[in-house]
C-alpha cells in the first residue's frame, strides 16, 4: 500500500479496494454448501448458500476512486504527556463508511479509531509522550459497504509537531537582596514608590502629604510619613548543560534538564521578571534576558534546538557577558559530568553572580559484580562528590533534583527567604 507524505491543503488520494475477511467467510460458505449438495445429491444443503449468494450479489462495481482529506492540528502548541487532537476532513466516499485510525509514529499514543458513516470532519486525538520534533504517525483510512463485503484503504502522512518539555512544578521563587533599579514587582530593600510598608519617618518639605501616617503624627506631636519598599524587577539567567544524556529515556538526564528549565522560565515569566537563557551544548548559545509570552516562545525554540547530549561541548569555560547582565541570579540545570561547565560555573561564581545548581543526575555507571567495576565505581562516586564538594566551597548552592517531584522541595531552603548577594 502506498504512503503518501504530509501535505498541507486539500489532498486527493487513491483508494485501494479489495474484497474483505467477511465477503471470503461467505464465499467459502457458498461453495462448501454447493459442493456438499453435489457431492451427497441433497439439494436441501444448496439452501445454505442462498444467503451467502444474495449477499455476494450485493456488490457493487462502482465505487469511490479518491477522497478528499485535508488534515490540520487543533492546537498550536504542545507538550509532552498532554492529550492533544487532529482535526481530519474526509469527503469523496459516498455512502460507504470510513474508518480512521492513526498509526503512531515514535512516542505517540493514539486515541481510538474513529467511524464516520459519510462525509464528515472529525477530531482524531493522541499524545505525544516525550518532548522533540516527532511525526504523529500515518492516518490509516478504510471504507466498508453497508455489508462490510469490499474494503477500500488508504494510508496518508500525518503533520510533525513540536513538543516542548512538560514544565516541571514550582510556585516559589528564589528572590535576591539586591535588585537592579528597574521598576518590577519585587519588594527591595530601598524605599521608594511601593506597596509594601516598611515604617515611618519625620516630614521633609517637598515630600506627598497623602502619605502622612496620622496616628504616628499624633502619637509624637510632629508630622510623620509611611515609607513603602521600592518594588523592583530580577534577571535570572538559566543555564541548560546539553552536553550528556545519561539514564532511561523519559527520565534521563537531558530529560530533567530542559523540564526543569522550562518550570523555571514560566515561573519567573508570571512574576513578569527578565529570563534568558543560555543553553551549553556542542555549541553555546543563548537568548538575553527579556518579558513576554513572545520572548517565552524564543526561549522555547533555543531549549528545543538543542543537540539532545550527542556532542559535547568545546571548551567553553567563560560565558558571554551579554548573556549575564550584571546582578543576574544564574540557575544551572546540569549532571555535573562536563569538565568544561563546572569551570564556566565557576568563573560565572568569581565574576560576583548568584548561582544555583540544580543537580539532575539519577544514574550511575553500570556495574558487572567484578572488582574493577566496583572500584571503578566507587572512584566515580567520589569525583562527583569533589565536584559538588568544591562548589560549596565557591558559594554555589548545589541541589538534587529527581525530576518527579515539585522544584520546591528541594529548592525550598532559598525560597523561603531573601538570598543574601555575597562576592
Amino acid at each position: 500500500m502506498a504512503d503518501y507524505g504530509y501535505q498541507t491543503g486539500d489532498r486527493h488520494v487513491p483508494v485501494r479496494w479489495r474484497p474483505s475477511a467477511h465477503a471470503g467467510r461467505l464465499l467459502t460458505l457458498a461453495v462448501a454448501a454447493l459442493a456438499l449438495a453435489v457431492i451427497t445429491h441433497r439439494p436441501e444443503f444448496a439452501g445454505l448458500a442462498a444467503p451467502a449468494i444474495v449477499l455476494l450479489s450485493t456488490v457493487r462495481a462502482a465505487r469511490p476512486g479518491r477522497l478528499r482529506v485535508r488534515i490540520r492540528p487543533v492546537d498550536s502548541g504542545f507538550a509532552e504527556g498532554h492529550p492533544s487532537a487532529l482535526q481530519v476532513d474526509v469527503d469523496g466516499q459516498g455512502d460507504y463508511a470510513a474508518e480512521l485510525r492513526i498509526e503512531p509514529g515514535e512516542a505517540i499514543t493514539p486515541g481510538p479509531a474513529v467511524v464516520i458513516p459519510g462525509p464528515a470532519h472529525v477530531l482524531l486525538p493522541f499524545t505525544a509522550q516525550r518532548w522533540g520534533r516527532r511525526q504523529v504517525g500515518m492516518l490509516a483510512i478504510t471504507l466498508r459497504d453497508r455489508y462490510r463485503l469490499t474494503e477500500g484503504s488508504t494510508r496518508l502522512g500525518l503533520p510533525w509537531i513540536d513538543c516542548r518539555p512538560e514544565p516541571a512544578h514550582l510556585t516559589r521563587t528564589i528572590l535576591l537582596s539586591r535588585l537592579p533599579s528597574r521598576l518590577g514587582e519585587h519588594p527591595s530593600r530601598a524605599t521608594g514608590e511601593g506597596s509594601e510598608f516598611v515604617g515611618v519617618r519625620e516630614f521633609v518639605p517637598g515630600d506627598r502629604q497623602r502619605r502622612i501616617n496620622w496616628p504616628a503624627t499624633t502619637r509624637r506631636g510632629s508630622i510623620h510619613l509611611s515609607t513603602f519598599a521600592a518594588e523592583r524587577i530580577q534577571n535570572v539567567v538559566v543555564i541548560a548543560d546539553a552536553t550528556a544524556d545519561v539514564g532511561e529515556p523519559g527520565a534521563s538526564s537531558l530529560d530533567l534538564v530542559l523540564r526543569g528549565a522550562t518550570g523555571v522560565m514560566g515561573r519567573y515569566l508570571a512574576d513578569r521578571d527578565r529570563v534568558g537563557l543560555v543553553m551549553y551544548a556542542s555549541r553555546l548559545n543563548w537568548v538575553a534576558p527579556g518579558q513576554g509570552e513572545r520572548h517565552f516562545q524564543r526561549l522555547l525554540d533555543l531549549l528545543m534546538s538543542s543537540p539532545g547530549g550527542s556532542d559535547k561541548a568545546a571548551g567553553f569555560t567563560r560565558l558571554p557577558r551579554a548573556a549575564l547582565p550584571p546582578g543576574s541570579l544564574i540557575v544551572v540545570f546540569s549532571p555535573l559530568l562536563d569538565a568544561g561547565l563546572v569551570e564556566a560555573v565557576r568563573d560565572v561564581r568569581e565574576r560576583g553572580f548568584s548561582v544555583v545548581i540544580i543537580d539532575v543526575l539519577n544514574s550511575e555507571p553500570g556495574d558487572d559484580g567484578s572488582k574493577i567495576s566496583g572500584l571503578a565505581r566507587r572512584v566515580w562516586r567520589l569525583e562527583q562528590q569533589a565536584i559538588r564538594f568544591a562548589m560549596l566551597e565557591l558559594g554555589v548552592p548545589v541541589v538534587h533534583w529527581d525530576g518527579r517531584s515539585s522544584l520546591d522541595g528541594p529548592l525550598a531552603r532559598y525560597t523561603r527567604k531573601v538570598m543574601v548577594v555575597r562576592r
